[in-house]
């Protein structure tokens, strides 16, 4: 469990955007660990965890992107019922809001991988590593 830098991208809703992204980061040899995206009428957004996130800033800006970079928690954990609740409960008794989480693993796999933005990253690493 960590803090990491999150890069959220606000881009056209349009064809070909999410490749072109795609395309810059394999270039440039980053990998994406984590993805999300989420659309209004003109515009996406594309939250991403990367193996090297000063570097994509700079790829983005360079081209002009908007990129706004935050901290969020990364958390693996195992992928079973109730992990969720225990990290969630955990963060509500410590009065830490979560603004938004995602995550995706296979049914079958024993581990996932969630990433939090919650209020105060700081305080609930410190919740969470104290509650395990």
């Amino acid at each position: 469990m960590e803090i990491v830098s999150q890069l959220a991208l606000f881009l056209d809703n349009r064809p070909g955007m999410l490749a072109t992204v795609c395309r810059a980061l394999a270039d440039a040899k980053i990998s994406i660990y984590a993805i999300m995206t989420s659309d209004t009428v003109d515009h996406s957004v594309i939250r991403m965890i990367l193996s090297d996130p000063r570097r994509a800033l700079d790829i983005f800006e360079e081209r002009g992107t908007l990129v706004v970079e935050s901290d969020v928690l990364m958390i693996p954990g195992d992928n079973r019922p109730g992990s969720l609740a225990r990290i969630s409960e955990t963060l509500a008794e410590g009065k830490i809001n979560i603004e938004y989480a995602y995550c995706a693993t296979s049914p079958v796999a024993k581990k996932g991988l969630l990433i939090l933005r919650v209020s105060d990253a700081r305080k609930a690493l410190k919740l969470l590593n104290t509650a395990k």
